[in-house]
């Protein structure tokens, strides 16, 4: 069986994890800008739900992951893709590890995570929309109530929970990635997605989203192949073969 939490690069993929997260052009309006905290440089997308429909592409309709930008977007041939972003834990595969929903319908359930590595850095969480609304929640909590989300994807570990950083972060932490991660914003009615353009800690990335962003609860996608599709901003930028990835596009 693949590892949750380690998974070897392919040759074509380590030299994705020596690129440089790409810049918006200067004065760019649109979903993402940027913005910066602690000489940390970050991209933010907010997504309102009124005007774009956020899926999740995590399995084909023969059960393999879509893995490239390209794949996802050949997909969607009668939809114009606004971004893509990496969004949860996966297999060596590129299967999804935990909880997926894709177009409403269950493609992996969820999973609270034994072991070691970050999905098991309890408590990781769920982000997930359910009758127009988004929200980050525990796994825990969510799978002691019930929900008929149109998607949902399960990664850890949470990075603020009821308003507070995850316990196990460590300020001033020396362990640094490039990283990306989800909040809900106003009543679940905006989904922001971020992606680091330098390495960052845990500590400092879990407060952009509480501190700057104002997120009560906030949930970390990945690190190693924190990857983005932005064709507005020019952003093509995939680090490796991906699991699960969200979609947007206008509805």
């Amino acid at each position: 069986m693949p590892s949750m939490f380690a998974m070897p690069l392919a040759a074509a993929g380590l030299l994705g994890l020596f690129q440089t997260v790409p810049a918006l052009p200067e004065g760019h309006a649109g979903l993402c800008r940027t913005e910066t905290a602690k000489r940390v440089e970050y991209i933010v997308c907010d997504v309102p739900l009124d005007r774009y429909l956020v899926s999740l592409r995590a399995l084909d309709a023969d059960g393999r992951p879509y893995e490239t930008f390209e794949a996802v977007k050949a997909s969607m041939p009668d939809r114009e893709v606004a971004l893509i972003m990496n969004a949860g834990m996966y297999h060596e595969d590129r299967r999804p590890v935990g909880l997926a929903v894709q177009d409403g319908r269950e493609r992996h359930a969820a999973v609270l995570g034994t072991g070691s590595g970050n999905y098991s850095l309890r408590p990781n969480g769920v982000f997930f929309v359910e009758d127009g609304r988004a929200r980050v929640m525990e796994s825990s909590r969510y799978l002691e109530t019930r929900h008929r989300p149109e998607l949902a994807t399960q990664s850890g570990p949470m990075l603020v929970v009821d308003g507070r950083l995850h316990p196990r972060f460590i300020e001033g932490s020396d362990s640094l990635n490039v990283r990306n991660g989800v909040c809900a914003r106003e009543d679940g009615r905006v989904v922001s997605l971020v992606l680091s353009r330098t390495p960052v800690n845990f500590w400092d990335f879990g407060g952009f989203f509480k501190d700057r962003l104002g997120c009560r609860n906030a949930l970390f996608f990945d690190g190693t192949i924190s990857s983005l599709y932005y064709p507005a901003g020019g952003i093509d930028y995939r680090r490796d073969r991906l699991g699960p990835m969200l979609v947007v596009t206008p509805r």
